[in-house]
């Protein structure tokens, strides 16, 4: 028997901007049917973009989500590719399910549609609903409790959405016993430090539980904190995984042999839907593309990068603005930015105040000649003396006014040019409190926020180093990385005035905040009981700070924002 070629077709939609994500879908289904594709499949939630949240608890938009998704089908047809089987992502929900109080959503489904003639002919929804770090999907979703088989001239293609292959004895284990040549798995599965490492773990152990090989098919883009990363792939018997790329949209190939397994109909404890679909005739010529995985500083790289320039293009901008001091944490942002949205769309803005030094002007004047940025002094030493006069600041409220004169420049620069600012502190300063409110924690997105600052220092260096493997400048400073850190706000300031050295701070609070680890865990890793107090009660102190600092991609395990949700009126503190 001929084999199915099968299309993963790794897009980046826009949440709630389903004409765009029709048009998107359609384009890629048919690149895919020109180039021998009989199956298309496109990742979770893939029309709507992912994750929709509180949007469908408006019934309309649900009712827009299923008109669309009916839409893409006569959009399929129209455009010649009605005889292509495509699989994707949808919100679907009953429009005649009740709104109670214990279903707020009315029945709402996380659901992958099967298209095929201008028709929905058949859909499967999803079974685990994750309900920890960033997902919500108990509070929006219903869960499905069928399986879905589609037989396509004989091979027989099983479907799970992303949750459904973290656990065993779940979906892909009744595919199995069903016997299907092959399982699509449609994700939308966020980034982070040694996520695509541990989904092949997972995929392993569930192709070797179900016995068939599976195709992952992942989103890719950046969406507020998320950055999907793609890196979609097929794990078959033999364990070694045929990889797609990683942060780039992507049509990858694969053809599924016929296994010539006994089948069934029916498997104990599944109710099973088989769905038989014609196969359109195709010429199984060779398009695919061989990858190679990023290396992790890539990997981290690629997904600042792409959290950032999805959420300026995303919002609706086109430029941004933000404070370049000279710094190290200010250098890495204006280099993410130039490779965000493009050199010519970055307008830096040196702000020096009377305790600048000489070379924090220039370091920050050196930099935007490297890269090609906009650049621009505007001192703030008159607007501090007229604070500090009038108001008579002393002490901490007179370093801290420098931040807010910083600040209160860069919003009216937006204001007055349009341009989106961005804030440039990173997680060690944001996890114990180093950021002024309305002062350097302004901005509209922070894309270092979960870079802690021992990475920063390491990301500078890897993007230097690129640089010049490739024949260019390097765009950061040297004096930049070699020079200690300081906020410059009162006469010879340091960090290491009042916090211990960051590969201590950072590795407390790696402890402290991603592993949840108390102050008698963490002393055993041989640091003092007193230092980790000290930390942990910066931290804890800080976190109405942290609620109102712009959001960033996510690339930890547990990043501040909708990953850790604590109190911030608590008097609770680790007695230890």
């Amino acid at each position: 028997m001929t084999p199915l070629r099968v299309a993963a077709c790794q897009i980046n939609p826009v949440v709630g901007d389903l004409d765009a994500n029709v048009t998107r879908i359609t384009a890629a289904a048919r690149d895919a049917a020109q180039r021998g594709a009989q199956v298309a499949v496109f990742g979770e939630m893939a029309l709507t973009g992912y994750p929709v949240e509180d949007l469908l608890l408006r019934r309309s938009f649900a009712v827009d989500s299923r008109q669309a998704v009916h839409e893409l089908a006569r959009s399929l047809d129209a455009t010649g590719c009605g005889d292509l089987i495509v699989v994707v992502g949808f919100l679907d929900r009953d429009p005649d399910a009740p709104e109670t109080s214990t279903n707020p959503t009315g029945g709402a489904r996380n659901a992958a549609g099967v298209l095929h003639g201008g028709e929905l002919v058949a859909r499967y929804d999803k079974h685990f609903l994750p309900n920890y770090g960033v997902f919500d999907e108990k509070r929006w979703f219903t869960p499905g409790d069928r399986l879905v088989v589609l037989d396509v001239d004989g091979v027989r293609l099983g479907l799970t959405i992303c949750e459904d292959v973290w656990w065993p004895d779940g979906p892909v284990a009744g595919l199995g016993g069903l016997g299907v040549d092959a399982i699509l798995c449609l994700n939308a599965s966020p980034f982070e430090v040694g996520k695509p490492a541990q989904r092949r773990e997972v995929v392993a152990a569930r192709v070797a539980e179900g016995g068939a090989p599976l195709v992952y098919v992942n989103l890719v883009g950046g969406q507020d904190e998320l950055v999907f990363d793609g890196d979609s792939f097929v794990l078959g018997a033999d364990g070694a995984p045929a990889v797609g790329p990683q942060f780039v949209e992507n049509t990858q190939f694969i053809d599924i042999e016929p296994r010539g397994l006994a089948r069934a109909a029916t498997v104990d404890g599944w109710s099973v839907t088989e769905v038989p679909l014609p196969a359109r005739p195709t010429v199984l010529a060779d398009p695919s593309t061989s990858w190679t995985e990023l290396d992790e500083l890539a990997q981290i790289w690629a997904a600042l990068v792409t959290g950032t320039r999805d959420y300026v293009h995303k919002v609706g901008g086109r430029t941004v603005g933000l404070g370049m001091s000279g710094g190290i944490d200010s250098a890495l942002v204006a280099s993410i930015a130039a490779d965000a949205v493009g050199a010519a769309n970055v307008y830096g803005v040196g702000m020096p105040s009377k305790y600048s030094s000489d070379h924090s002007k220039d370091d920050a004047a050196d930099q935007a000649q490297r890269m090609g940025i906009h650049f621009r002094f505007e001192p703030i030493e008159h607007m501090v003396e007229a604070f500090v006069g009038q108001l008579h600041l002393t002490g901490l409220a007179e370093e801290n006014i420098q931040a807010r004169c910083r600040g209160m420049t860069l919003m009216s620069l937006s204001n007055l040019d349009g341009h989106l600012v961005l804030a440039t502190g990173n997680k060690s300063e944001l996890a114990v409190g180093y950021s002024t409110i309305y002062g350097d924690a302004v901005g509209a997105y922070a894309p270092i926020r979960d870079v802690e600052k021992s990475l920063v220092w390491e990301l500078a260096r890897w993007r230097n180093r690129v640089a010049a493997e490739r024949g260019e400048v390097p765009p950061i400073p040297e004096n930049s990385i070699a020079k200690e850190p300081s906020a410059e706000l009162r006469p010879g300031q340091k960090d290491s005035d009042s916090l211990p050295d960051y590969e201590i701070l950072d590795d407390i609070l790696r402890r402290y905040v991603e592993q949840d680890q108390g102050v008698a865990e963490i002393a055993e890793a041989g640091y003092e009981p007193e230092l980790i107090r000290k930390v942990a009660r910066l931290v804890d102190r800080a976190e109405y700070k942290r609620r109102q600092y712009p959001l960033g991609p996510k690339i930890t395990p547990k990043a501040f924002g909708r990953d850790r949700r604590m109190p911030i009126t608590n008097r609770w503190h680790d007695p230890a």
